[in-house]
């Protein structure tokens, strides 16, 4: 066992036991980042992909904000007050009282380098959101490191391809939803040719470039071939000349 993993274990346990409760209260909350991804996988996260957790990321719908926020700090978790106050519409922040950890709950939609209308799919059973989405959170990030980059292989490596299943990444659905977004398609064109590029610079399970390399074959050819919108089509002729994402706002620990 890694000096890491008491400290993994800990936050799986608490984003585990979070989005229960909030499920008992008739709130929709799921998990998505590290924490969400290696909850969806379960047995078929491969500790190749494994890294230490520092962070609970949480989305929920706007109408129940308010009370998993009154829940969360009921947990002992602190609000950042100054954060929540000025943002709170859109994303709330906690630390933890006696460590280092820190909730981070996006209202609505994910926005980081893109804003990502995921609110829709809390439905789905799990403690995380599906496959798809938790992919998508990763793939429209500019600036791709490496705790991103294998939480992808992870999710690509774990996960079959296909539709209607949570635990399943959907290209039909990526491709829907960069066909009407110049500005995602691109990044999201940009990431997976990273990541085919990055297979041979780490070590991976058996069979698993072969794998990751035909799941982000197939995420290609379904981007690809989806009919554009026009007005992907008109923001597709600027280019790069325009700056395409945003930059995700720094958060102080």
């Amino acid at each position: 066992m890694s000096r890491d993993a008491p400290w993994t274990e800990r936050l799986l346990d608490e984003g585990r036991q979070l989005v229960l409760q909030a499920e008992q209260q008739g709130l929709a909350a799921k998990l998505l980042g590290g924490v969400g991804i290696r909850l969806l996988l379960g047995d078929r996260f491969d500790p190749a992909f494994d890294r230490p957790l520092q962070d609970i990321d949480l989305i929920v719908r706007r109408r129940d904000a308010r009370r998993l926020e009154a829940l969360i700090a009921a947990r002992a978790w602190e609000p950042a007050r100054q954060f929540n106050a000025l943002n709170g519409a859109r994303r709330l922040l906690f630390r933890e009282s006696a460590g280092d950890a820190q909730i981070d709950v996006f209202v609505e939609v994910f926005e980081m380098c893109h804003a990502l209308p995921l609110a829709n799919n809390l439905r789905w059973p799990g403690p995380s959101l599906p496959a798809t989405d938790l992919l998508m959170t990763k793939l429209q990030i500019v600036h791709l490191n490496e705790k991103d980059r294998d939480d992808c292989y992870a999710l690509l490596f774990g996960s079959a391809l296909g539709a209607d299943d949570p635990a399943a990444i959907d290209p039909v659905r990526i491709a829907q939803m960069t066909a009407g977004d110049w500005g995602l398609h691109h990044t999201v064109e940009l990431n997976l040719v990273r990541l085919r590029a990055n297979l041979d610079a780490r070590p991976l399970p058996s069979g698993g470039a072969a794998t990751i390399s035909a799941a982000i074959g197939t995420l290609a050819d379904a981007i690809d071939a989806e009919p554009k919108s026009r007005a992907w089509r008109l923001r597709a002729r600027i280019g790069e000349r325009k700056v395409w994402y945003d930059e995700p706002e720094e958060v102080k620990r």
